[in-house]
């Protein structure tokens, strides 16, 4: 995962909980020591699948409250750290996740797609996505990775509306 160039938000008022840490780090994935954002999109892909049951709109409900606890978990976890954006802080790649299967078909096919869509897209960071890394605290953090999960959507969607194919 690319560091952050821009500086930790300011230090939160007391020391972060144990809870909140481990909501960060998609409960100590984050610190695998291989590929920690792989990790945690496919701690992502494991949340997805029973979200995936329930209707459209009670899906990106629950997507919207996550994202909104994931800026603040890791902004918080961040700002604890000292640093912009701490490598085993996964939570933004889990939401991402959430944001890639938004409306998708319910096929491993089509989830293995977008995870491997938005791997790509949050490796390489295409413009957007690379201008949103200078937002600071848990916004920055996560808008990346939102950013990526929805271009890898749309990708996807786009490429099985033009190739019958896929």
């Amino acid at each position: 995962m690319a560091t952050r160039s821009s500086t930790a938000a300011s230090p939160p008022r007391g020391r972060i909980g144990p809870a909140v840490r481990l909501l960060a780090t998609g409960l100590g994935i984050g610190y695998v020591p291989w590929a920690p954002g792989t990790a945690g999109s496919l701690l992502g892909i494991a949340l997805c699948l029973p979200l995936r049951s329930l209707s459209e709109p009670v899906y990106f409900g629950a997507t919207l409250c996550l994202t909104a606890v994931a800026v603040w978990v890791a902004g918080r976890t961040a700002a604890e750290l000292g640093q912009a954006d701490p490598q085993p802080v996964i939570i933004d790649e889990i939401v991402g996740m959430l944001w890639a299967a938004i409306a998708l078909p319910p096929s491993l096919y089509d989830l293995t797609a977008v995870f491997l869509l938005f791997r790509i897209f949050d490796g390489v960071k295409p413009a957007p996505i690379s201008w949103l890394e200078r937002v600071p605290g848990g916004a920055g953090i996560v808008a990346d990775d939102v950013v990526a999960g929805l271009l890898a959507r749309i990708v996807w969607w786009l490429l099985k509306v033009n190739f019958d194919f896929l």
